[in-house]
């Protein structure tokens, strides 16, 4: 059997289907993973001996500029992404039984999916986005909202139509090109009635909170088993557990001085600072020996070693951190990460901090939170509650799909 998977996005997005394409593979499918030509993803990819099909642009052309992606940027970028995933797709599927797509509105991807008569899913790694008459789009799944049913319903028509506008015309274009009829709304056209969530349900509860018949398979974890840099190790090894501050890929997105902000924060509670670099390029704010900077690591074994993780709220940093028993303090920016900062603070393993632009003492509240030992006793019990077998539920799923000869494409 063969398989592709495809996405568009950033380490979070790249990282869960690198650990379900591990787990495809070790059921003997041959796997071809369509990603971002990112060197970083590429690098992620050659870890685990596959080689990625390049997909549109890299993203750090696209997100690492000084000023956060405009409108504009928004309607240069998604026809562009459509035609990659056209031509892109088209190639790497020839002879594959299924089509599986994640990431940023993967429109396209299963229109070649159909032209080619192959099975299709849509998996996302959390429920911001998804229609639902239970809360509004912009407000966070779970989040009580004023409007009633009837304006829910109107908000996610005038959603449908904002992507509509962004692809929809790029997308019936291709479609035609292709013999394939067009579409009139493309969310719901790529998402299907029956979307895979890629979470924890401990983190992401998904129950009622659409009217779409979700698979839950759990989160896609590629197990990493890499050693800490020795230089890191002696960092660790010399003092009290440290704060680790990142913000992964949210380089014009991570808040102003961060660094300074949260070095004095963790300073304030009589901790060393572990900086990571990330794409925000964070760095020392003076020479005193209680800082120290990482790049790429391995998480899973850091998160284990730290009094608690700073971050942007990325889905695969909290769950990384929740699956490490690491107390948190999320700093949401966009998309996703207000969701996973409430999920936080309600299951005790750490903090909310919502306001955008954090100063040392909201910061330094946010950690007398994290590091009582009532939530560090709290972080630890979740972790024990969240699964590490969701990449081998999907991979199970995506196979039983297809030997049983299910349509090739729900909804």
């Amino acid at each position: 059997m063969r398989v592709v998977l495809s996405t568009w996005g950033s380490r979070g997005d790249v990282e869960p289907l690198v650990g379900l394409a591990v787990q495809l593979r070790e059921l003997g499918v041959e796997v071809r993973v369509c990603a971002p030509p990112d060197q970083e993803f590429a690098a992620l990819l050659a870890r685990v001996g596959l080689t990625p099909v390049p997909l549109g642009p890299t993203v750090r052309s696209v997100v690492a500029g000084e000023r956060p992606p405009s409108g504009a940027d928004a309607f240069r970028l998604a026809p562009e992404l459509v035609a990659a995933r056209f031509a892109t797709l088209t190639a790497a599927a020839e002879g594959c039984d299924a089509l599986l797509a994640t990431g940023l509105m993967p429109a396209g991807a299963r229109d070649v999916a159909e032209k080619l008569g192959i099975h299709y899913v849509y998996a996302c790694f959390h429920l911001s986005g998804l229609p639902s008459r239970h809360f509004r789009p912009g407000v966070r799944p779970g989040k009580p909202s004023p409007q009633d049913e009837t304006d829910h319903r109107v908000l996610w028509e005038q959603d449908a139509q904002r992507v509509n506008t962004l692809y929809g015309g790029a997308l019936n274009s291709h479609r035609a090109a292709i013999g394939l009829p067009p579409v009139d709304n493309v969310r719901d056209h790529v998402f299907t009635d029956q979307p895979w969530l890629a979470a924890d349900a401990t983190m992401c509860p998904s129950q009622g909170m659409t009217d779409l018949d979700i698979r839950q398979t759990g989160a896609w974890i590629l197990p990493d088993d890499r050693p800490l840099p020795e230089g890191l190790e002696a960092f660790l090894d010399a003092g009290e557990p440290p704060v680790y501050v990142g913000f992964g890929s949210m380089a014009a997105h991570a808040p102003k001085d961060i660094a300074r902000v949260a070095t004095e924060a963790s300073r304030a509670h009589g901790r060393r600072v572990l900086l990571a670099r990330g794409w925000a390029d964070l760095a020392p704010i003076d020479e005193v020996d209680d800082c120290f900077v990482v790049g790429e690591v391995n998480q899973q074994a850091l998160f284990r070693r730290v009094a608690a993780v700073v971050h942007h709220g990325g889905a695969g940093t909290t769950t990384t951190a929740a699956r490490a028993g690491a107390p948190q303090v999320v700093v949401p920016r966009i998309a996703d990460q207000p969701y996973w900062a409430d999920r936080v603070a309600e299951l005790g393993i750490g903090s909310a901090h919502h306001d955008p632009t954090p100063t040392v003492d909201s910061l330094s509240a946010a950690l007398t939170t994290a590091l009582t030992p009532e939530t560090r006793a709290r972080a630890r019990a979740v972790a024990g509650a969240i699964r590490t077998d969701g990449a081998t539920v999907a991979a199970k799923l995506l196979l039983d799909a297809v030997s049983q000869g299910r349509p090739p494409v729900s909804g």
